[in-house]
Protein backbone atom coordinates (compact mmCIF):
# COMPACT_ATOMS: atom_id res chain seq x y z
CA UNK A 1 0.00 0.00 0.00
CA UNK A 2 1.13 3.59 -0.14
CA UNK A 3 1.46 5.61 2.39
CA UNK A 4 0.45 9.52 3.15
CA UNK A 5 2.34 11.14 5.88
CA UNK A 6 2.09 14.79 6.84
CA UNK A 7 -0.65 15.78 4.73
CA UNK A 8 -1.66 19.81 5.80
CA UNK A 9 -2.59 22.72 4.52
CA UNK A 10 -3.47 26.01 7.24
CA UNK A 11 -6.45 28.20 5.38
CA UNK A 12 -6.57 30.32 8.52
CA UNK A 13 -10.29 29.72 9.55
CA UNK A 14 -9.83 25.75 8.92
CA UNK A 15 -7.51 23.16 8.82
CA UNK A 16 -6.01 20.11 6.67
CA UNK A 17 -4.34 17.92 9.11
CA UNK A 18 -3.68 13.98 8.45
CA UNK A 19 -0.56 12.45 9.97
CA UNK A 20 -1.30 9.54 8.38
CA UNK A 21 -2.84 7.70 5.75
CA UNK A 22 -3.00 4.48 4.18
CA UNK A 23 -4.21 3.72 0.58
CA UNK A 24 -4.61 0.60 -0.22
CA UNK A 25 -2.48 -1.48 -3.07
CA UNK A 26 -6.07 -2.88 -4.34
CA UNK A 27 -9.80 -1.96 -4.51
CA UNK A 28 -10.87 1.18 -3.40
CA UNK A 29 -9.76 3.61 -0.31
CA UNK A 30 -12.85 5.97 -0.42
CA UNK A 31 -12.95 9.13 1.33
CA UNK A 32 -16.16 10.03 2.45
CA UNK A 33 -17.49 13.06 4.84
CA UNK A 34 -19.73 16.01 3.91
CA UNK A 35 -19.35 19.20 2.10
CA UNK A 36 -16.78 21.29 3.63
CA UNK A 37 -15.23 18.52 5.25
CA UNK A 38 -11.87 19.13 3.02
CA UNK A 39 -11.96 16.37 0.81
CA UNK A 40 -11.73 18.37 -2.36
CA UNK A 41 -8.81 19.58 -0.45
CA UNK A 42 -7.11 16.34 -0.19
CA UNK A 43 -8.02 15.58 -3.61
CA UNK A 44 -6.20 18.34 -5.56
CA UNK A 45 -3.15 18.09 -2.74
CA UNK A 46 -2.91 14.58 -3.95
CA UNK A 47 -2.87 15.50 -7.66
CA UNK A 48 -0.04 18.53 -7.25
CA UNK A 49 -2.56 20.76 -7.92
CA UNK A 50 -2.35 22.60 -4.79
CA UNK A 51 0.46 23.15 -1.97
CA UNK A 52 0.10 21.32 1.18
CA UNK A 53 3.16 21.84 4.06
CA UNK A 54 6.54 21.12 3.22
CA UNK A 55 6.42 17.82 5.73
CA UNK A 56 3.79 15.94 3.66
CA UNK A 57 5.06 12.91 1.81
CA UNK A 58 3.26 10.08 -0.04
CA UNK A 59 5.16 6.93 -0.49
CA UNK A 60 4.50 4.79 -3.01
CA UNK A 61 6.92 1.58 -3.54
CA UNK A 62 10.41 3.67 -3.59
CA UNK A 63 9.14 7.09 -4.74
CA UNK A 64 7.79 9.87 -2.62
CA UNK A 65 5.05 11.13 -5.39
CA UNK A 66 4.59 14.35 -3.13
CA UNK A 67 7.82 15.27 -4.31
CA UNK A 68 6.74 14.69 -8.14
CA UNK A 69 5.47 17.41 -10.23
CA UNK A 70 1.96 16.49 -11.17
CA UNK A 71 2.37 14.45 -14.36
CA UNK A 72 5.25 12.65 -13.08
CA UNK A 73 3.38 11.34 -10.32
CA UNK A 74 1.19 9.57 -13.19
CA UNK A 75 -2.24 9.67 -11.64
CA UNK A 76 -5.35 8.55 -13.19
CA UNK A 77 -8.08 11.55 -12.99
CA UNK A 78 -11.70 11.23 -13.24
CA UNK A 79 -12.93 14.53 -12.07
CA UNK A 80 -16.70 15.43 -11.31
CA UNK A 81 -17.33 17.67 -14.29
CA UNK A 82 -15.38 14.98 -16.13
CA UNK A 83 -13.54 17.74 -18.20
CA UNK A 84 -13.52 16.11 -21.88
CA UNK A 85 -12.52 18.31 -24.99
CA UNK A 86 -15.72 19.49 -26.51
CA UNK A 87 -14.49 19.61 -30.22
CA UNK A 88 -12.77 16.08 -30.15
CA UNK A 89 -14.18 12.71 -30.81
CA UNK A 90 -14.43 10.43 -28.03
CA UNK A 91 -11.50 8.15 -29.31
CA UNK A 92 -9.74 10.89 -29.63
CA UNK A 93 -10.17 12.43 -26.38
CA UNK A 94 -8.76 8.85 -24.81
CA UNK A 95 -6.05 8.81 -27.45
CA UNK A 96 -4.92 12.57 -26.32
CA UNK A 97 -4.07 11.09 -23.23
CA UNK A 98 -2.21 8.03 -24.61
CA UNK A 99 -0.14 10.30 -26.73
CA UNK A 100 0.62 12.78 -23.30
CA UNK A 101 1.84 9.83 -21.40
CA UNK A 102 4.03 9.08 -24.13
CA UNK A 103 2.48 5.57 -24.90
CA UNK A 104 3.26 3.69 -28.30
CA UNK A 105 0.87 3.81 -30.32
CA UNK A 106 0.10 0.09 -30.75
CA UNK A 107 0.06 -0.92 -27.29
CA UNK A 108 -2.19 2.53 -26.58
CA UNK A 109 -4.64 1.19 -30.13
CA UNK A 110 -4.65 -2.54 -27.90
CA UNK A 111 -5.31 -1.24 -24.37
CA UNK A 112 -8.47 1.27 -25.86
CA UNK A 113 -10.15 -2.11 -27.67
CA UNK A 114 -10.07 -3.56 -23.70
CA UNK A 115 -11.61 -0.74 -22.22
CA UNK A 116 -13.83 -0.11 -25.22
CA UNK A 117 -15.12 -3.44 -24.67
CA UNK A 118 -15.26 -3.12 -20.68
CA UNK A 119 -16.50 0.47 -20.25
CA UNK A 120 -19.08 -0.36 -23.59
CA UNK A 121 -17.73 2.31 -25.59
CA UNK A 122 -18.14 0.83 -28.91
CA UNK A 123 -20.91 3.19 -29.85
CA UNK A 124 -19.92 6.43 -29.16
CA UNK A 125 -16.23 6.35 -30.09
CA UNK A 126 -16.34 8.35 -33.23
CA UNK A 127 -18.93 10.63 -31.96
CA UNK A 128 -17.80 13.80 -30.17
CA UNK A 129 -17.92 15.20 -26.48
CA UNK A 130 -19.71 17.66 -27.26
CA UNK A 131 -22.74 15.23 -28.15
CA UNK A 132 -22.46 12.49 -25.51
CA UNK A 133 -25.13 12.22 -22.89
CA UNK A 134 -23.77 12.52 -19.03
CA UNK A 135 -22.97 8.64 -18.88
CA UNK A 136 -21.11 8.57 -22.00
CA UNK A 137 -18.97 11.18 -20.87
CA UNK A 138 -18.35 9.20 -17.46
CA UNK A 139 -17.51 6.08 -19.48
CA UNK A 140 -15.05 8.17 -21.85
CA UNK A 141 -13.53 10.28 -18.92
CA UNK A 142 -12.96 6.79 -17.16
CA UNK A 143 -10.95 5.24 -20.43
CA UNK A 144 -9.05 8.22 -20.65
CA UNK A 145 -8.10 8.35 -16.93
CA UNK A 146 -6.96 4.95 -17.41
CA UNK A 147 -5.22 4.70 -21.03
CA UNK A 148 -2.36 6.53 -19.94
CA UNK A 149 -1.32 3.22 -17.34
CA UNK A 150 -1.54 5.35 -14.09
CA UNK A 151 -0.21 4.15 -10.95
CA UNK A 152 -3.52 4.97 -8.99
CA UNK A 153 -6.88 6.12 -10.20
CA UNK A 154 -8.40 8.90 -8.61
CA UNK A 155 -12.22 9.66 -8.71
CA UNK A 156 -13.91 12.82 -7.63
CA UNK A 157 -17.16 12.35 -6.81
CA UNK A 158 -17.55 10.37 -10.06
CA UNK A 159 -21.49 9.60 -10.07
CA UNK A 160 -23.28 12.67 -8.63
CA UNK A 161 -23.51 14.28 -12.00
CA UNK A 162 -25.56 11.26 -13.20
CA UNK A 163 -29.55 10.38 -12.15
CA UNK A 164 -30.40 7.63 -10.13
CA UNK A 165 -31.09 4.79 -12.76
CA UNK A 166 -27.40 5.68 -14.25
CA UNK A 167 -26.02 5.43 -10.72
CA UNK A 168 -25.81 2.05 -10.38
CA UNK A 169 -24.63 0.62 -13.79
CA UNK A 170 -21.89 3.67 -13.81
CA UNK A 171 -20.68 2.03 -10.32
CA UNK A 172 -20.83 -1.42 -12.28
CA UNK A 173 -18.75 -0.18 -14.92
CA UNK A 174 -16.15 1.24 -12.74
CA UNK A 175 -15.62 -1.78 -10.82
CA UNK A 176 -15.00 -4.21 -14.10
CA UNK A 177 -12.58 -1.39 -14.99
CA UNK A 178 -10.87 -1.01 -11.76
CA UNK A 179 -10.91 -5.40 -11.20
CA UNK A 180 -9.82 -5.19 -14.93
CA UNK A 181 -6.62 -3.00 -14.98
CA UNK A 182 -5.94 -4.27 -11.40
CA UNK A 183 -5.42 -0.48 -10.25
CA UNK A 184 -5.69 1.09 -7.37
CA UNK A 185 -8.52 3.59 -6.54
CA UNK A 186 -8.87 6.59 -4.53
CA UNK A 187 -12.94 7.30 -4.43
CA UNK A 188 -13.64 11.31 -2.74
CA UNK A 189 -17.62 11.27 -2.30
CA UNK A 190 -20.26 12.13 0.21
CA UNK A 191 -22.76 9.65 -1.21
CA UNK A 192 -23.03 6.39 0.97
CA UNK A 193 -24.61 4.50 -1.94
CA UNK A 194 -20.95 4.52 -3.57
CA UNK A 195 -19.25 3.05 -0.32
CA UNK A 196 -22.01 0.14 -0.74
CA UNK A 197 -20.98 -0.27 -4.30
CA UNK A 198 -17.30 -1.21 -3.55
CA UNK A 199 -14.58 -3.31 -1.81
CA UNK A 200 -11.68 -2.05 0.13
CA UNK A 201 -12.06 0.64 2.88
CA UNK A 202 -13.75 3.67 3.80
CA UNK A 203 -11.91 6.84 5.62
CA UNK A 204 -14.37 9.12 7.43
CA UNK A 205 -13.27 12.72 7.01
CA UNK A 206 -14.59 15.55 9.24
CA UNK A 207 -13.52 19.33 9.95
CA UNK A 208 -9.96 18.50 7.91
CA UNK A 209 -9.12 15.20 9.80
CA UNK A 210 -9.93 11.56 9.78
CA UNK A 211 -12.06 10.86 11.88
CA UNK A 212 -12.23 6.84 11.51
CA UNK A 213 -11.41 4.00 9.06
CA UNK A 214 -13.90 1.00 7.96
CA UNK A 215 -13.80 -1.82 5.37
CA UNK A 216 -15.74 -1.74 2.39
CA UNK A 217 -17.41 -4.77 1.22
CA UNK A 218 -19.55 -3.80 -1.69
CA UNK A 219 -18.11 -6.23 -4.31
CA UNK A 220 -15.48 -9.16 -4.38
Amino acid sequence: MSLVQNLKRDFGDFRIEIPHWEILDQGVTALWGPSGSGKSTVFRILLGLEKAESTFTWQFGDLDLAALSTPERRLGVVFQSLELFPHMTARENIMFAAESRHREKNQAELHLRELVSVLALEAVLDRKAAFLSGGEKQRVSIARALIGRPRILLLDEPFSALDADLRKEARSLVRSAIKREKIPAILVTHDRDDLRAFSGKVSEIRAGRLVGESLLEGFV
